[in-house]
Order: C-alpha cells, then sequence, then structure tokens
C-alpha cells in the first residue's frame, strides 16, 4: 500500500474540506497514480487510475511527480502536458491547479484543485498565488499526517517486538507504576507467582512480596541488580534473583521494571550444561532369567509413583542403571536426574554438596552461596548411591529431608522447599548395620519404602550370553571392528567364570577382548589375562587335580581346531602348533569327547 493509501480517509476528509472551502473539485492521487481521494466525479473513481497513468508519455500529473514542482493548467484544451492529445478536446474541465505532497526528499503524490466552469476558472487564475499557497500548506499537512502514520506504525512494530521479546524470554518480567501497582508481567512471571495476567495487573506487588527491592527501587530511586530474595510462591517457598531498575520521567521515578529467576532454575541449568546427561530405559538392563524378569516387572509398576526406592545389590550388578531406568519412566522425566556417590565425597564436603551453602558459611565458600544436589534436582530424581557410607549426623539431616520435604543449606536459617523423589542403593547390609549402630533404623524405614534387589550375576547366569552378544555388538560398533561372535572355547570360559565384579566386569571383559582381537571372533587368548588363568585354576572347589587339567585341555583343544579348521589338514596344522603329533591330537579328542 501506498503512502497515501495509508491515510485514505484523512485525505478524503481534506479533499471535502478543500472542496467546500473553495467550491472547486479536488483529487489527491499517490505516487502510482492511484485515486486516493476526491470530490465530485472524482468520488466515483477512487481506488482506479488516473488516465495519464496507461500512457509512457508524461503528462500533467506524472510530470510535478518527476519534477517536484506545482503546475497551473490555464486551458486544459490547450495545454500540452494535460491529457493525451486525443482526449484534449474532450474534456470538460476548465482550469486545474496541481501540488505535490513532498515526505522528507520523496514526492509521494499530487494534490490538484479542478475547476469546471468558467466562473471556477476565473477565481482559480485571480487567486492562483493564494490558492498555491494553500494547497502547498494542505499537501504539507497530508506529508505530516503520513509521516505521523508511519512514525505509529514504527512505533507499534517496535512495541508489538518488545512484547514478543519480552514473553519469549525465560526470565519473569513485571513493571510497576509509582504506587507501586502492577501494570505489566509477562508469562514467565505468571507461572513463577502462580497466578494469570489478569488477576496480577493492577494488584499492589506488596500483596504477593511485601518485602522487596522492586519496592525498594521505587522509593529510593537506586537500582538493584541480581539481589537474592525469597518470597512465598504457589503455596511454597521460592528463592529468586531479583533485578530492578527504576523509570526516571523528568528526574522522578514514575515506576520500576523488574526481571526475576527462579535460582534453583538457575542453578539446574548450569548443572546440566556442566554434565553430561545420561538416559536409561528398562530396555538397557538385559536378560531373561526369572529374576531379571521379576525385578523390571516391579520396577515398571513403581516407577510411576514417588515413593522413596532402595535398591540394594553387590558393585557392578547396575544399580546407578535401574534407578535412570525408574527416572526415565516416571513423570519426573523431563526434571533433573542428580546422582550424588556417598561414599566418593570427603565427609568434610559432603553436607554442602548435599544440602547447599549460603555465602561466607565456612572459609573458601563462594560468596554467593551454592544450591546442593537437592536442590537441583527439585522436579526430578536425586540417586544417593553409596547410601551406607552416609555419616550418621548426616543421616539425621537426610531424615528430616525426606520427612519435610525442606533443605536448608549449611550456614542457612531459611528452609527452601523441593520437590524430590529419592532413590538410593547401597552394596551393604543395613539392617547389619542398624543392629550394630551404624545405620539408623528410623533412616532405613524411610528410605526401604520399596526395596528393589539386583541379583549378582553368578545368580543369573542364563543371562551370559546375552549379555556377552549385547556388549560384543556395542563396542564392535564403537571400536569400528567387524566381530562377528565369540569362539566356542571362549563363550565356554567366559560362561563358567563367577564374575565377582558382576556386569561391569563382563563388560570391561568383552570390551578388552575387542580391542585385542585380530580376527572376526573372539578368542580366548583376546579374553583378559585374569580370565585365562581362571580358566586353568578356577579355585577351590571339589573338583579333582585330573578334572581341572581336562578342563583346561579341552580348552585348548577347542580353541585351535577353531582356529585351522576340523578337516584333516586343519588338524594336522594344529597339532603341529601344538607340538604334538598328529595320533597324539587324535587320541586326546577321543578321550575328551571332542568331535
Amino acid at each position: 500500500m501506498s503512502a497515501l493509501g495509508r491515510i485514505r480517509e484523512t485525505a478524503q476528509q481534506v479533499a471535502e474540506a478543500v472542496s467546500m472551502a473553495l467550491g472547486v473539485e479536488t483529487e489527491i492521487v499517490d505516487d502510482e497514480l492511484t485515486i486516493v481521494a476526491g470530490t465530485g466525479k472524482y468520488l466515483r473513481k477512487i481506488g482506479m487510475k488516473e488516465e495519464e497513468a496507461y500512457y509512457d508519455t508524461g503528462f500533467l500529473y506524472k510530470r510535478v511527480l518527476s519534477t517536484g514542482q506545482a503546475y497551473v493548467v490555464e486551458d486544459p484544451r490547450e495545454d500540452p502536458t494535460y491529457d493525451p492529445s486525443s482526449l484534449r478536446g474532450e474534456t470538460d474541465e476548465t482550469a486545474e491547479i496541481c501540488c505535490p505532497i513532498i515526505l522528507g526528499e520523496r514526492v509521494i503524490g499530487v494534490m490538484g484543485l479542478v475547476a469546471f466552469n468558467d466562473e471556477q476558472r476565473n477565481m482559480m487564475l485571480t487567486k492562483r498565488s493564494s490558492l498555491m499557497r494553500f494547497v502547498d500548506r494542505m499537501a504539507f499537512l497530508l506529508a505530516s499526517k503520513v509521516s505521523e502514520a508511519d512514525a505509529l506504525a514504527e512505533l507499534t512494530m517496535a512495541s508489538n517486538r518488545l512484547k514478543t521479546i519480552i514473553e519469549t524470554i525465560h526470565e519473569g518480567v513485571i513493571a510497576v507504576d509509582e504506587q507501586g501497582i502492577i501494570t505489566h508481567c509477562n508469562a514467565t512471571a505468571e507461572r513463577l507467582f502462580g497466578k494469570s495476567k489478569k488477576d496480577l495487573i493492577g494488584t499492589p506487588l506488596g500483596t504477593y512480596w511485601p518485602d522487596t527491592c522492586v519496592l525498594d527501587a521505587l522509593v529510593s530511586g537506586t537500582a538493584y541488580i541480581e539481589r537474592e530474595e525469597m518470597h512465598g510462591t504457589r503455596g511454597k517457598s521460592m528463592h529468586f534473583f531479583i533485578t530492578a531498575r527504576p523509570i526516571e520521567i523528568e528526574g522522578r521515578t514514575a515506576g520500576v521494571v523488574a526481571s526475576f529467576r527462579d535460582i534453583t532454575e538457575v542453578k539446574r541449568l548450569v548443572y546440566n550444561m556442566g554434565e553430561k546427561k545420561i538416559t536409561s530405559t528398562f530396555d538397557e538392563i538385559k536378560g531373561e532369567s526369572p529374576v531379571i524378569k521379576d525385578l523390571l516387572a516391579k520396577a515398571q509398576k513403581v516407577a510411576a509413583g514417588n515413593s522413596t526406592v532402595l535398591i540394594t545389590g553387590e558393585s557392578g550388578t547396575g544399580k546407578e542403571l535401574l534407578a535412570r531406568a525408574l527416572h526415565s519412566a516416571s513423570p519426573r522425566s523431563n526434571g533433573p536426574f542428580i546422582a550424588v556417590n556417598c561414599g566418593a565425597i570427603p565427609e568434610t564436603l559432603l553436607e554442602s554438596e548435599l544440602f547447599g551453602y549460603e555465602g561466607g558459611a565456612f572459609t573458601g565458600a563462594r560468596r554467593e552461596g551454592k544450591a546442593g544436589k537437592f536442590e537441583l534436582a527439585d522436579g526430578g530424581t536425586i540417586f544417593l548411591d553409596e547410601i551406607g557410607d552416609l555419616p550418621l549426623h548426616l543421616q539425621v539431616k537426610l531424615l528430616h529431608v525426606l520427612q519435610t520435604k525442606r533443605v536448608e543449606r549449611v550456614g542457612g536459617n531459611r528452609p527452601t522447599e523441593v520437590d524430590v523423589r529419592v532413590i538410593a542403593a547401597t552394596n551393604r547390609d543395613l539392617e547389619t548395620m542398624m543392629k550394630e549402630g551404624e545405620f539408623r533404623s528410623d533412616l532405613y524405614f524411610r528410605l526401604n519404602v520399596i526395596p528393589l534387589h539386583v541379583p549378582p550375576l553368578r545368580d543369573r547366569k542364563e543371562d551370559i550370553p546375552i549379555l556377552l552378544d549385547y556388549f560384543l555388538s556395542k563396542y564392535s560398533e564403537m571400536l569400528k571392528k567387524p566381530i562377528k561372535g565369540f569362539s566356542d572355547a571362549a563363550r565356554d570360559l567366559l560362561c563358567r567364570y563367577d564374575w565377582p565384579g558382576n556386569v561391569r566386569e563382563l563388560e570391561n571383559a568383552v570390551e578388552y577382548a575387542v580391542n585385542m582381537e585380530s580376527s572376526d571372533t573372539i578368542t580366548v587368548d583376546s579374553v583378559p589375562p585374569r580370565l585365562r588363568k581362571y580358566a586353568l585354576d578356577p579355585g577351590p572347589s571339589e573338583c579333582s587335580l585330573r578334572k581341572r587339567l581336562e578342563s583346561y585341555e579341552r580348552s585348548i583343544l577347542q580353541e585351535y581346531l577353531e582356529r585351522y579348521g576340523r578337516s584333516r589338514q586343519g588338524k594336522e596344522k594344529a597339532a603341529k602348533a601344538l607340538n604334538i603329533s598328529r595320533a597324539t591330537l587324535y587320541r586326546k579328542l577321543s578321550d575328551l569327547g571332542i568331535s
């Protein structure tokens, strides 16, 4: 739309006023020769092109648009600029005064006064100078209106852009007037206040935050940057960083604009940026044994709840994997999963790691303080691994958090509400520790709401082949080695081993073997040395020395047959590699029942 087209109503009002005052007809065209306003016969042509727009030659209005100079037509029938020659003799117009409408350095249209009889013509020619000044002022008025409309449109666009920016930022934003009444707020502010915009606007900020730097800034005219405050919001106590800046108008404070952030969300964002997010699902817990199926069935039932879970099991059984799977299958899956190893953090630091600390709480503490793992886990899950290593004095504080759902930082006196599901894990016998006074019974019963036991690998040996194949596929792809499987001897050895380190030890063994193997099949020579030693000496048992030697000899012979083949030529090569005769090889194969 042209500049004059945007003020069509104003242009029409000007055209009608001029026509009524002077007793002549008025026409206003834009820079594309479209009639945007007019009286008399031009009123019916609004929105249509002027006739000369369809000709290449620069006639009257085109001349004014190109030169930016006013022009007077004394006799349309004789003036060569007036109309196409074919129409010049047919016009009923007797005279015209044309004036350019100029905005800045650009001609945006033409305003014309048109006479249709001799009386109007004589008046226009007699008062030519005064009429030209008058039309020039009207043209200036129209240009000013266009400028105002452009400024208003630009202001509206800037305002809408600013509103969009404010609505999309993750900080809460509010504005108050000089009385402390909320005048504006964004969607994040609605969420953090737990109130709709309709409820917030028009309400004194002091109703929600009676003691805040926002109101202090209103009184003092001083800005506050990243002020830490605690306020009751959404039915619980919330911790905020608030920045408040006064609005100064003619030397007085007319209001304040404030932005605020939930400290817990800020700390969580910082934590997540520094931590590699690991997600796990129940599908990653491999096994078909009855004990594993039973464990997964129970875990899937309790995943959707908020009850505290205590996972027990030996080291390496996958307790953290189960905890992460519980979190991923829960309604809290979009929230944080914060893992804390209570046995890996020095006792002197564990309290501040779990519960956070206020600035200056102890020597070396950050001035601004630090949120603890419970605050970071708000809205999600905290996993307390090796809970049996938690000191007694911290067991009391943990029990208080579980009972009240509130955390008090070290050196602080303001409790912070937290919405956290607790999953604890241990490889120790907590019941024995209770009897010996090493673990509080009240905390144990708080944690042991839903007990889940992860069995050791030796109690589910039928899962070992599944785990071997799973980890082989994983590390073959990771290390880009096309290994298809295990030799019979290697698989037999790995399946007979007791795996005291459980799944973690098995995974490490497969990773080692994939790194060491140069063929497309994992052989005994590629498994870790301690496992090869086990094949020779599996430890105390009822087996005789003869049985152990036979077992080891069988593994060696199977390995070489797989390497060289079971054909006659393959057996000859195997015998040569073993430095025995072919007859000895055949006899041993027969004695050991190897086909």
